[in-house]
């Protein structure tokens, strides 16, 4: 692959708002609730993605899906990621968002792997049906237009994440790309990986420098997302693929001044240091506050257990104390187990570079019956089409 230079003036600019940083935090069920995107937020500028909601689950007036996308502090870029497989419903939801004053920035999830989700026609496996997959970008930018134009004000940016395609043989992202920039996304995101890849082996960068080179004269931007653990791998992704900005996935996970680094390194500053675990407890703390602030204190500590892993991924930690923190049940509780830690420990820096989170290998993937025959939306798929959105909110 050639090398180009990274972008000289970075930053994601739409009609709505301008990002000075183009880093975007991928949404992640069950990690990126309002209490980890505030965590994020307050250690570097970028785009702060709400977890996946269910259009119909909007439409409908589900308490749980409205209570993830209504917002809780006024100011500040809201970002919804809508998930959904009717055009219909995923125009009905975009115009609820924008007549609420709930989304500034919409993104739509076409790049989901799991199979709960694959296998109604859902996520990765929906841009397969280019015709389906048209009918819904095209609603969701008509839409948002629509109803911002009722309004008075700019229209919330589109946009489209996805993968390169269900497997090898089937990859979809150089059709879907040009589909979404046709229909006036404000940008695409391509995690560099099939669906039958999940979460391994190696992200495929030279698939994202393709989708640029495909779309450079469209003027729609792609962003690239796949085993980006550091500041300096951003740097070498936009650099080795000339993409105008990155998604952020489980690099973050137990690392959430990532976007402190990022934010430097992509604005042309020595980025900070990983901090000790004196500091990394501090960070603890305020995560797990967040959480039961928004939750109470025994959903959020139940909600914490699960970042303490990759918190202290690396450090020095008594197998005993690492049970004991994994099922805290309260923010006294925490801070008296985290309060025994040896706290003088530097970062263990020999851990950013491995993966944390999923790490799923390799498998078929799971897709409604003769879903692969034709790329076009046949009617005998009607039936998982509409159970699609079972599923609930936040994955």
């Amino acid at each position: 692959m050639t090398a180009v230079a990274a972008p000289a003036s970075p930053g994601l600019h739409t009609q709505r708002f301008s990002v000075a940083v183009p880093v975007v935090l991928a949404p992640m069920a069950g990690i990126t609730n309002s209490a980890f995107r505030r965590l994020c937020r307050e250690y570097g500028a970028g785009l702060y993605v709400s977890e996946m909601v269910t259009s119909r689950g909007l439409v409908e007036g589900h308490p749980e899906s409205l209570a993830m996308v209504r917002p809780e502090a006024p100011g500040g870029i809201t970002s919804i990621q809508l998930y959904g497989v009717d055009p219909v419903t995923i125009g009905q939801a975009v115009t609820l968002l924008v007549q609420r004053g709930w989304a500034d920035h919409i993104d739509l999830n076409m790049g989901c792997p799991v199979a709960k989700v694959t296998r109604r026609g859902g996520g990765a496996a929906l841009p397969w049906k280019t015709d389906l997959f048209t009918a819904i970008v095209r609603s969701a930018v008509a839409a948002a237009r629509r109803a911002a134009d009722e309004r008075g004000e700019a229209p919330p940016a589109v946009t489209v994440k996805m993968r390169m395609g269900i497997d090898d043989d089937h990859l979809t992202y150089r059709q879907a790309g040009l589909i979404a920039a046709a229909a006036g996304v404000s940008w695409v995101a391509l995690h560099a990986r099939t669906a039958a890849a999940m979460y391994s082996p190696s992200a495929r960068w030279e698939a994202i420098a393709d989708l640029v080179a495909l779309l450079s004269g469209t003027g729609v931007p792609v962003l690239g997302n796949g085993d980006i653990w550091s500041a300096a791998d951003a740097r070498a992704m936009m650099a080795q693929t000339g993409c105008a900005g990155v998604v952020i996935g489980r690099g973050c996970l137990g690392r959430p001044w990532l976007f402190g680094q990022l934010a430097a390194a992509l604005t042309g500053t020595p980025p900070p240091g990983d901090p000790g675990l004196a500091e990394v407890v501090a960070i603890m703390q305020r995560h797990a506050l967040l959480l039961c602030e928004r939750y109470g204190q025994d959903r959020g500590c139940r909600d914490f257990r699960k970042h303490v892993a990759w918190y202290l991924k690396g450090f020095e930690v008594g197998s005993q104390t690492r049970r004991a923190l994994g099922m805290v049940s309260s923010l006294s509780e925490l801070a008296d187990l985290l309060g025994t830690l040896p706290a003088d420990q530097p970062y263990p820096v020999a851990v950013v570079a491995q993966p944390r989170g999923r790490t799923t290998p390799a498998r078929p993937v799971a897709l409604p019956q003769g879903w692969l025959d034709t790329p076009t939306l046949e009617q005998r798929h009607a039936h998982e089409l509409q159970q699609a959105e079972e599923c609930a909110s936040g994955g």
